[in-house]
C-alpha cells in the first residue's frame, strides 16, 4: 500500500512539480455524489474506515475521499501547496499544532467538544480522539527461551548480550522522514536518559529503518525484524495475528500519542466537517465510546508510568530549525554508526 498511489490521487497534483506525495486513497460512498467531505489523514484506511462507515451510514448518498498520507506531507499539501481539504488528521502532535499555532486551523464548537477532558482539546481547533502508545513489538517464535523484555534496561541488555543474534534484525522510526517517530524521538529524550544509551547499542546492530508502524510490524511479521521499538501499538493490537506479536507497554516509562483532528481554514464544507468532528468525539470518548483502538492495550496496566504527550505550544520546542538540526545530528551520531 505505501508503495504506490491510486491514479485518482495522482489527479490531484499533476502539474504540481513538488507536489505531496500520497500513500494511497479511497472513496466511501457513491462515485457521483455532490457532497463529498475531504479528508487527509496520516492513519491507514484499515484503521480508520470502521469511523468513516458509521459516519456515512446516516448519510446516504454522501461521499468521503480519504487520502492518507505522512505527517510531513500532510503539512506540506496544506501550508505549501494551499490543497484543499475538511479535515486533517494526524499522529503528529506536534505538527498539527504547529498548523493550528500558525493559523491553518478553523475554530470548533460544539456540546461534543465542550464535553472532552481538557487534555483532548486545545484552542478549540485540536481535537484528540485516541490514546496510542509507543511499544515494543517482538517476534514471539523467533525469541525462543530468551525473556522478553519490559523496559529499556532490559532492551539494552538483552541486545548487548546477544549482538549476534540481534545484528540487522532491530528496526525503528527513521526521524529524519516520519513526523510521528520524530515525536516520539524527542519526547523520549525528555523523559529519560536511556533513549540515547538504546539509540547507540541499536545503532552498533546495524539497525533498520522504517516510515511507519505498520512496515515495522510486517518486518516483525515476516522474519525481517525480531524487535521493533517505538511502534504504534494500537496498529499492532488490532492486528488478526496480533498473537504472533508480543506488544509491550514499557514499564520504565510508556509514551502516549493523541491522534488529532483538526478543520483546515481554507474547508469549503465547515458545517460538514464539524459534524464529522462531532461524530469522530461522541464515539471516542464517554460511556458509550466505541474507539478505534482494541482495548487488548489496556494502559491502565502501566498508569503510573504514563507519558501522556501534551498538547499545546510545548511541543513547539523540537520544531524550531536550530534545535531539530542538533537533535537529527545528534541522533544520526549514534544510529548511523560506521
Amino acid at each position: 500500500m505505501r508503495q504506490f498511489a491510486l491514479s485518482l490521487v495522482l489527479t490531484f497534483t499533476a502539474g504540481w512539480a513538488n507536489a505531496f506525495e500520497t500513500e494511497s486513497f479511497e472513496r466511501f460512498g457513491p462515485a457521483g455524489s455532490t457532497e463529498v467531505l475531504r479528508i487527509i489523514s496520516t492513519a491507514d484506511i484499515a484503521f480508520f474506515e470502521p469511523m468513516i462507515t458509521s459516519f456515512l451510514a446516516t448519510r446516504p448518498g454522501m461521499a468521503i475521499d480519504y487520502t492518507v498520507a505522512s505527517s510531513t506531507e500532510l503539512q506540506k499539501a496544506i501550508v505549501d501547496e494551499g490543497e484543499v481539504f475538511d479535515l486533517a488528521i494526524s499522529s503528529a502532535m506536534d505538527l498539527q499544532t504547529k498548523l493550528a499555532n500558525d493559523g491553518w486551523a478553523r475554530k470548533h464548537w460544539s456540546s461534543a467538544t465542550e464535553s472532552l477532558p481538557e487534555w483532548a482539546r486545545w484552542n478549540d481547533m485540536l481535537f484528540a480522539f485516541t490514546q496510542e502508545p509507543a511499544t515494543i513489538v517482538v517476534s514471539k517464535s523467533a525469541f525462543g527461551d530468551l525473556p522478553i523484555p519490559r523496559n529499556r534496561h532490559d532492551l539494552i541488555n538483552l541486545l548487548r548480550e546477544h549482538p549476534d543474534l540481534f545484528r540487522n534484525r532491530v528496526g525503528t522510526y527513521d526521524v529524519r522522514q516520519s513526523g510521528l517517530g520524530y515525536l516520539f524521538a524527542t519526547q523520549d529524550t525528555r523523559a529519560s536518559e536511556t533513549y540515547w544509551r538504546l539509540t547507540e547499542v541499536m545503532g552498533g546492530l546495524g539497525v533498520r529503518l522504517y516510515c511507519c508502524s505498520s512496515d515495522m510490524i510486517e518486518a516483525v511479521k515476516s522474519g525481517e525484524l525480531l524487535i521493533a521499538y517505538n511502534v504504534l501499538g494500537s496498529y499492532a493490537i488490532n492486528r488478526e495475528d496480533r498473537e504472533d506479536f508480543a506488544i509491550i507497554l514499557p514499564s520504565d516509562y510508556t509514551t502516549v500519542m493523541l491522534r488529532t483532528a483538526l478543520i483546515p481554514h481554507n474547508t469549503r464544507s465547515k458545517d460538514l466537517s464539524g459534524q464529522f468532528i462531532d461524530h469522530l468525539l461522541e464515539r471516542s470518548h464517554g460511556a458509550n465510546a466505541q474507539p478505534l483502538t482494541n482495548d487488548a492495550l489496556d494502559l491502565s496496566l502501566v498508569e503510573t508510568a504514563l507519558n501522556r504527550i501534551r498538547i499545546g505550544p510545548g511541543l513547539l520546542v523540537f520544531l524550531d530549525q536550530l534545535k531539530k538540526r542538533a537533535f537529527l545530528s545528534e541522533w544520526e551520531d549514534a544510529i548511523l554508526q560506521k
